[in-house]
Formats: C-alpha cells, structure tokens, sequence
C-alpha cells in the first residue's frame, strides 16, 4: 500500500534509479580521478624522452654514418641471407618437428622413446656447441658411403667437401628447431579437447583425416603465437652462424667494421634492421592469430587501424561539438 512519502518522490526508471524532475538535468557522471596512474604514466614518458633524447644528441652513435650503411649492398646481402636462413629453417624444423610430434603422441612405445630421446638432446646442448659439432663432423666421421652393412660401398662423399659453412649452418639450426617445434605442435594438439576426437571416431573418420581435418586446425590456434615467438627467436639466433664465416647479416656488418673501425655506427645498422624485420614478422603474427581464433569468442577485438579510426572519428565529433556554437 502506498503512503505520502512514496507518492512524494519522483518517479523511478527501469535501472531502478530516481528519475531527475522535470525541467532539471541529471547531475553530471564524472569518472573517478585515478592519480596514481596519472603519475606513474608522467613519470614513465619522462624517462623515455631522456633515453630518447641520450640516444638522439649523442654523437658517439653517428647517425651520418649509420644512415651511409643502412642500404649498401653488403649489408643487404647479409640481410637476405639472415632472412633464407630464418625461412629455410622454420619450414624444415616444423616440417620435422610435426613428424615426432605424432611420433610422441603415437601409441608405439619404440616411437615415442624415439622422439623423446631426440627432443632431449637437442633441447640439453648448447646451439653454439651444436654448430661448431657439425662443422667438425669431418673429424669423427671422414667419409660418408651408402651400401651394404660391413659389406660393398656403392658411393663415398668426403664430409670436408660435402658440409660447407651454410649447410653446416642449415643443418644444426634445422635439428636445434625441429627439437622445440615438436613439444610446440605437441602442445598445441594436446589443447585440442578429446571429445573432437571421440566425435571425429564416431562418424567412421580416420586417424589421418582426423588429424589434418580437426586437430591440427583447432590446435592452430595454441601453435601460432608460440611459433611466432619461435620465428622471432630464430631471425636474431642466426647471428651465431658468425662464428662459422657464414655471411649473414652480423658477419657482413663485422666485415665492414674490421675495415673502417666504426664499430658502434655499424652495430646500430644491424640492430636496425634486426628490429625492422621483427616489427613485420610481429604485425603478421598478430593477424595470422586474429585468423586462427575466428570462432572461438562472440567478437574479435578491434584491429590497431580500427581502433585507430574509431577514435579519429570520436575525436572529430568532439571537435565538431566544441566547434559548432561558435559558428552559429
């Protein structure tokens, strides 16, 4: 039953909120001053225009120099070498590294021993002592034949002849990824629940079918951003085949400074262009991502140039706003 005091106060809306009387405003929502993170953000964008500004005004760096040998040809030859290298073993250490993951999934005990015992020697030693094993390879094994055990040879090859720096560098770069590719797509399959299995089985598919048709496409979605970190990881990791005279991007920048002495000018050329191709490499990991996890959410978020857009075009309706009175 209603009283006086019920029927004084002003109507409520839906929210259950008190509807503002007629012919008066709704007080203002202000949001909440955070100082603290006002603070912190000043404080952190001081900071960087002063390591900024350090890394601009110093004249040590010689940015005239750095400018001369960004583009010459030297160093661009380094450059598509680091970046074969980098595909070359990408492809082949996922390609391998795909094949003992199935190995280690596989109810055969003799394959999944196999793949263990491959994952764990490679992921135990050093990729440097890896390198510098192949490139001495001649020493253990001299010689490489194909033919009958303990019987005719139909075909030798000298293994001094046969493993020259880059193949060297292929190879232990090759089996030192394909070691972490495998516990990657391992990963990313075992994510994948089992009932798409126990449903794949139940509709008569196959193993195989099974695998590329439903697995591997949904385990997609776990091995792409760990893949792309691995992607990074081996652009800057092929700066070790320097120490095999392997002409990559480090070793061509070495050659240049041995010459000129311009140690610090043609370090930074290097460092440029390592962080060039890993900005690429990160925006087309961030769509092959978005592309991968369509259906897994209601909506994508918005990508940097939407979001870009979006908030050009809020800031063009405040000014619009702010503007308007004025040109009545």
């Amino acid at each position: 039953m209603s009283t006086a005091s019920d029927l004084s106060r002003p109507p409520r809306t839906l929210d259950g909120l008190d509807s503002a009387p007629p012919g008066k405003e709704p007080p203002p929502i202000v949001p909440r001053r955070r100082v603290g993170r006002q603070v912190s953000a000043a404080a952190a964008l001081l900071v960087f225009a002063m390591v900024l500004a350090s890394v601009v005004r110093n004249d040590a760096f010689q940015w005239g120099l750095v400018g001369r040998y960004f583009t010459t040809s030297a160093v661009l030859d380094g450059l598509l070498l680091t970046l074969w290298l980098t595909g070359v073993v990408m492809v082949l250490g996922f390609l391998f590294g795909t094949v003992l993951a199935v190995m280690r999934l596989s109810a055969n005990p003799v394959l999944r021993t196999l793949s263990w015992g491959y994952v764990w020697i490679f992921r135990s030693t050093p990729l440097l002592v890896q390198l510098l094993f192949w490139f001495n390879i001649g020493a253990l094994y001299p010689t490489l034949g194909l033919g009958i055990p303990y019987g005719p040879q139909l075909f030798t090859v000298s293994t001094v002849n046969l493993l020259g720096p880059t193949l060297t560098a292929v190879i232990g770069l090759t089996l030192h990824e394909t070691a972490y590719a495998a516990e990657v797509v391992r990963g990313g399959i075992l994510s994948v629940d089992p009932g798409q299995t126990e449903a794949a089985q139940a509709l008569g598919l196959s193993r195989r079918r099974t695998l590329y048709r439903i697995v591997v496409p949904q385990a997609m979605r776990s091995i792409v951003p760990t893949a792309g970190n691995m992607l990074i990881g081996t652009l800057k990791g092929t700066s070790i085949v320097s120490v095999l005279a392997v002409h990559d991007l480090l070793y061509s920048v070495q050659l240049v400074y041995n010459q000129t002495y311009q140690v610090i000018p043609l370090l930074m050329v290097a460092t440029l262009w390592y962080v060039a191709v890993t900005t690429v490499l990160s925006a087309g990991q961030y769509y092959v991502e978005r592309y991968y996890a369509r259906g897994s959410s209601r909506g994508l978020p918005p990508t940097p140039l939407r979001l870009l857009r979006i908030r050009l075009a809020g800031l063009r309706g405040r000014l619009n706003s702010v503007t308007a009175p004025g040109d009545r």
